[in-house]
C-alpha cells in the first residue's frame, strides 16, 4: 500500500450524449466522493435543459460543484475555472480521498489538469478589430481564417465558440505562429493524483444517443428556456448548439423542425470533435458506461500505486 496521502482527482470525460453524467453520479456513490463539473456552459444558472444539467435526483445523489452558480452575464472562463476549482479542491481533499471532475470541455479539463501554457497577452487594438469583424462578417469568416492560419486546433475547437475562435486568431497573429504549436501542455506540479476515464462509446450508437436526446430536450421545454434566454442571445454563454439554432428560428429563419433538426447535427458535429481532443490524451482510459465497477477497482489500484 503506498503511504501517499495524496487524494485523487478522477477525470471523466467523452463526448455530448455519452452518458458522463450518470456515470460520474455512480461512481461518486462507490468512491464516496464529490463531483466538479468541468463543462464550461453547466456552470450557468437559467440553462438547465440546453446544458444537459444533472437531474433533481443526481443532484441529490452527490455533492455537485460548478452547476448552475454563475450568471449568464458572468464572463467565466478556463482561467478563473482553473484558479476556483483548484482552492476548492484543497478543501475537499481535507476531507475526501477522490474528487470526481466530470465534462466535456476539453480546455477546462486541461486548465485543471495542466494549467495554461504562457501565451501572449491580449492585445486591445487586435481583438476589437476582431470583434467588429465578427459583428460585421459572423463568425463563420474568422473561423475559415483560423482553418487557414492553424488547420490543427480549427479541426478540435468548438466553432460555434467566438471566445475561444477570437483567442486563437489573437495568438496566431500576435506571434505569426500556430495557437495549436504554443499550446504545449505541460502539465503543471498538482498537489494531488490525476486519474482520467474516457467514456467509449460506438459513433453510431453515440449519434443515435444525441439524437433522442435532443427530442427528450424539447419535449422538457428547450424552445421555452430559449425563448427567456432570447433577449441575452449576444452573450457568450449562449454562443452554443441548442441555444443558436433555436434563436435563429425565433428570429424567424426557418421551422421549429429545421431548428430541431441543426441541433441533432450540430451536436454530432460537437460530438466528433470533442473526441478528436480527448483521443489525443494517451493517459485516458477507456471504458463503456456500464463498466462503472471495472472504474472504481481501475481508480482505486491507481491510487494504491
Amino acid at each position: 500500500m503506498s503511504t501517499d496521502r495524496r487524494g485523487t482527482l478522477v477525470v471523466i470525460v467523452g463526448p455530448t450524449g455519452s452518458g458522463k453524467t450518470a456515470v460520474a453520479v455512480q461512481l461518486a456513490q462507490r468512491l464516496h466522493a464529490p463531483i466538479l463539473s468541468t463543462d464550461s456552459r453547466q456552470v450557468f444558472r437559467g440553462l438547465a435543459i440546453g446544458t444537459a444539467q444533472p437531474s433533481a435526483e443526481e443532484l441529490a445523489a452527490a455533492t455537485h460543484y460548478f452547476i448552475a452558480d454563475r450568471d449568464v452575464s458572468d464572463d467565466y472562463n478556463a482561467g478563473r475555472f482553473e484558479v476556483e476549482a483548484l482552492a476548492l479542491l484543497e478543501r475537499l481533499f481535507a476531507d475526501h480521498d477522490h474528487v470526481i471532475a466530470v465534462g466535456g470541455s476539453g480546455l477546462y479539463v486541461d486548465a485543471l489538469c495542466n494549467g495554461f501554457d504562457p501565451l501572449p497577452q491580449a492585445d486591445p487594438a487586435l481583438r476589437q478589430a476582431l470583434e467588429e469583424r465578427l459583428l460585421r462578417e459572423g463568425l463563420p469568416a474568422l473561423v475559415e481564417e483560423l482553418k487557414q492560419l492553424d488547420p490543427v486546433y480549427w479541426a478540435a475547437v468548438d466553432r460555434n465558440n467566438p471566445a475561444r475562435v477570437l483567442r486563437a486568431l489573437e495568438v496566431c497573429r500576435l506571434t505569426g505562429q500556430p495557437y495549436s504549436a504554443q499550446r504545449k501542455g505541460v502539465q503543471r506540479e498538482r498537489p494531488f493524483r490525476i486519474v482520467k476515464l474516457g467514456i467509449d462509446t460506438p459513433r453510431e450508437e453515440l449519434y443515435d444517443r444525441i439524437n433522442r436526446r435532443v427530442d427528450a430536450m424539447m419535449q422538457a421545454g428547450l424552445l421555452a428556456e430559449a425563448e427567456r434566454m432570447f433577449p441575452l442571445r449576444h452573450l457568450n454563454a449562449l454562443r452554443t448548439v441548442g441555444y443558436q439554432e433555436l434563436f435563429a428560428f425565433l428570429e424567424g429563419h426557418g421551422t421549429l423542425e429545421e431548428a430541431v433538426e441543426l441541433i441533432k447535427r450540430n451536436s454530432r458535429r460537437y460530438a466528433k470533435r470533442q473526441l478528436t481532443w480527448f483521443r489525443r490524451d494517451a493517459s485516458i482510459r477507456w471504458f463503456g458506461r456500464e463498466e462503472v465497477e471495472a472504474m472504481k477497482i481501475y481508480c482505486e489500484k491507481f491510487a494504491e500505486t
